[in-house]
C-alpha cells in the first residue's frame, strides 16, 4: 500500500483527449427535431422540450414565466390535482422554467410507465387550460414571495444591476412591480402559449436508457402536435441605453450587509473572446481559489463569498462581481475587487497559478459531461446557440493553450475600470 505524504502537493496533470458524444437525431412527422442520448444504465429517461418562449419574446411583464408555469396546472382533460397524482403514481416527476430566452418543460419517468405517463405531458404541452382560480392562486404567491425577496439586498442588487447595464426598456433590464402581477389575465397566458408553443418553434432532447420504441411513442403523442403563432413573430430590434450613472447606490437604511455587483454588457458564446474570458473570468472571480476569493475571504476577511461570472444571453451577454459585505467595509472591499482587476491587466498570471485553473476548469468539464443526463444539459446549452461539439472541442483547446500574455490582453480590453457598472444595495 503506498502512503501518501500530505505535505506536498501532487503533481497536476492535464486531460490529454476527450471523447464527445455526438447525439442522434430524428425528426417527428411533424417536423420537431428530436436528439436521442443513449448512454443510461439505469432504466429511467429525461424528456425536455425546449421553446424560444423566454421573456425576451413577452409584450407583457412575467407573461413568459407565468405561463410556463401554468402549464401543468390544468388541460382540457386533467386538472391540475390529477396531474399531479398520477405522475407521482408512476413515480415520475414532471418540472417547468423559463428564464430570459427559453422556456422548459422537464420530464421525468421509468421506460416501462411511458405509456401512461407521455399521454399526460402530451397534454401539458398541447392543451393547457390555463384556469382562473389556479392562476390567481399562483399570483398571489408570486406576489407575497417578491414582496418578501425585495427586502433583501441580494435581490434587490441582482434585479437593479440588469436594469444598470441593460437599460428599463430592454428586454434583459425591463423590472416588474408588485402591481404587475395584478395585471396578467388568464388571456396573456392563452396567446402568449398560441405564439410561441408550437412545434416549429421546439426541439426535444432525451437522455438516458432509450426504448427501441421512443420514437413510434413521441410521434404518437406529439408527431401530429401542429400549429402555427397567431402573429408573426418579428425580430425584436432595441438598443441597449444603460443608466447614464456607472455608480448607483441604492439605499437600505435596515440592511446590515451591502450587495455589491460590478460589470458590464458583453457578448454571447458565439463570440470569438467567449471562451477565453471564461478561463481569464476563473482566475478573478470564477472558482474557490479565485484571486477576488483569496484576497476579499481569506486575507480580509470581508465577506464569506465573493464570486464573478461571464453569462451568455441569446440577444446579448455580460460579466459581473458579485458579494455581500459588512456595510463597514463595503468601500474597503470595493476597493479590493478594483485592484484585482489592476493587476490581471498589468501583470501575467503565473504559469503555476494558470496550471491549477486550467486543472481545475477541464475536471469541472469532465463532470459536465459525466452521464447521459449531464450530457443533455450540455447539449442543450449548445443546441440554443445553433452550435455543436465543435464548441466544446475549442473549449478544451482554449483551456489547455490559451497563454498568460492573451488573458492579459483580454483583462486590458475588456475590463476596463472605465466601462464597469457599479451596483450598492445598503448603507
Amino acid at each position: 500500500m503506498i502512503k501518501l505524504n500530505r505535505n506536498i502537493q501532487p503533481d497536476i496533470n492535464l486531460v490529454d483527449k476527450i471523447d464527445f458524444f455526438e447525439p442522434e437525431v430524428v425528426k417527428l412527422n411533424n417536423g420537431i427535431p428530436v436528439y436521442l442520448i443513449d448512454t443510461g444504465i439505469q432504466d429511467i429517461i429525461k424528456i425536455e422540450f425546449l421553446f424560444n418562449a423566454g421573456s425576451w419574446y413577452q409584450d407583457k411583464l412575467m407573461v413568459a414565466k407565468f405561463t410556463n408555469k401554468m402549464l401543468k396546472e390544468g388541460t382540457e382533460s386533467y386538472t391540475s390535482e390529477e396531474i399531479a397524482e398520477k405522475i407521482d403514481y408512476y413515480g415520475a416527476h414532471l418540472e417547468t422554467s423559463a428564464d430570459k430566452d427559453m422556456a422548459y418543460i422537464s420530464f421525468y419517468s421509468l421506460n416501462k410507465h411511458l405509456d401512461n405517463t407521455l399521454p399526460i405531458i402530451g397534454e401539458v404541452i398541447k392543451c393547457p387550460v390555463f384556469p382562473d382560480n389556479d392562476l390567481e392562486i399562483y399570483k398571489q404567491n408570486r406576489k407575497q414571495e417578491f414582496i418578501i425577496n425585495n427586502k433583501k439586498v441580494r435581490y434587490l442588487a441582482r434585479r437593479k444591476f440588469n436594469e444598470l447595464i441593460f437599460g428599463k426598456n430592454y428586454p434583459y433590464g425591463r423590472l416588474f412591480d408588485e402591481d404587475d402581477f395584478d395585471r396578467i389575465k388568464r388571456d396573456d397566458l392563452i396567446n402568449f402559449f398560441k405564439d410561441f408553443y408550437y412545434p416549429e418553434n421546439c426541439k426535444i432532447i432525451i437522455a438516458g436508457k432509450i426504448r427501441k420504441d421512443m420514437v413510434n411513442l413521441l410521434n404518437r403523442y406529439f408527431g401530429g402536435y401542429n400549429g402555427s403563432p397567431q402573429k408573426i413573430n418579428k425580430k425584436k430590434i432595441i438598443t441597449i441605453e444603460p443608466n447614464i450613472s456607472r455608480r448607483v447606490h441604492v439605499k437600505k437604511d435596515d440592511a446590515i450587509q451591502s450587495a455589491i455587483r460590478i460589470g458590464k454588457v458583453l457578448f454571447n458564446k458565439k463570440h470569438p473572446d467567449f471562451l477565453k474570458l471564461l478561463v481569464l473570468n476563473t482566475v478573478l472571480g470564477g472558482y474557490f481559489g479565485s484571486r477576488l476569493m483569496t484576497n476579499i475571504r481569506e486575507e480580509k476577511g470581508y465577506t464569506y463569498g465573493i464570486g464573478s461570472a461571464v453569462v451568455s444571453l441569446h440577444n446579448s451577454g455580460y460579466f459581473f462581481i458579485t458579494s455581500e459585505i459588512g456595510n463597514k467595509v463595503t468601500q474597503k472591499a470595493i476597493n479590493e475587487i478594483y485592484y484585482e482587476i489592476k493587476v490581471l491587466k498589468e501583470k501575467k498570471i503565473p504559469e503555476s497559478e494558470l496550471d491549477i485553473v486550467r486543472n481545475y476548469m477541464l475536471g469541472s468539464f469532465l463532470r459536465s459531461m459525466d452521464g447521459a443526463f449531464a450530457l443533455s444539459d450540455n447539449l442543450k446549452g449548445i443546441l440554443e446557440y445553433g452550435l455543436d461539439n465543435s464548441y466544446n472541442r475549442n473549449f478544451i483547446e482554449i483551456i489547455k493553450n490559451i497563454s498568460a500574455e492573451e488573458l492579459r490582453n483580454l483583462a486590458q480590453k475588456y475590463l476596463d475600470e472605465n466601462s464597469l457598472f457599479e451596483m450598492k444595495v445598503g448603507k
